[in-house]
């Protein structure tokens, strides 16, 4: 350990254990993004689709911008996909009242319902799944995905959070 370089002793993984836990995150999102994807099929919609809803739907009259950033895609992207919605009756823009330029994003009923069935699909997996690993593997979960963000994106994940969206 004397030898070890600065900081590799506090590392008490072995890198066969971080693999584990990648391929584990991989089969995660998987099984996490599986029961939603089989609706947006049905659609001719996918996670792209899926993310703007979401975030739509947490903070209803958000901005395009404010979608662009939350996203981190480009605006071309986030265009093709929010022309679709729109154009489909799920989701409704309107022009800012103090800057005409800005234009604020809605679910409509519709766009409610589907973000809802897809929710509904996720949250009944996370609950079992928290259930079965207990209070504390829970809030360790949390720990470690939040330690994974860049220290930018955990910044605006708080302040989405603090904002109540």
């Amino acid at each position: 350990m004397a030898d070890a370089p600065v900081g590799e002793n506090l590392l008490f993984l072995t890198d066969e254990q971080l693999r584990q836990g990648i391929e584990a995150m991989f089969f995660a999102y998987r099984g996490f993004t599986s029961d939603p994807d089989r609706i947006l099929a049905t659609l001719a919609y996918g996670r792209a689709h899926h993310r703007a809803i979401h975030f739509i739907n947490r903070a209803p009259g958000t901005t395009v911008n404010n979608l662009l950033i939350l996203l981190g895609v480009t605006k071309q992207s986030l265009n093709r996909v929010l022309r679709t919605l729109i154009e489909d009756g799920l989701v409704e823009s309107r022009v800012g009242t103090s800057d005409k330029r800005e234009r604020h994003l809605y679910l409509t009923e519709d766009g409610k319902a589907l973000e809802a069935r897809l929710s509904d699909a996720q949250r009944a997996r996370m609950r079992a799944a928290f259930r079965a690993a207990g209070p504390e593997a829970v809030a360790g979960f949390r720990q470690v995905l939040e330690a994974m963000m860049d220290p930018e994106m955990r910044r605006r994940y708080h302040a989405f959070r603090e904002a109540g969206a």
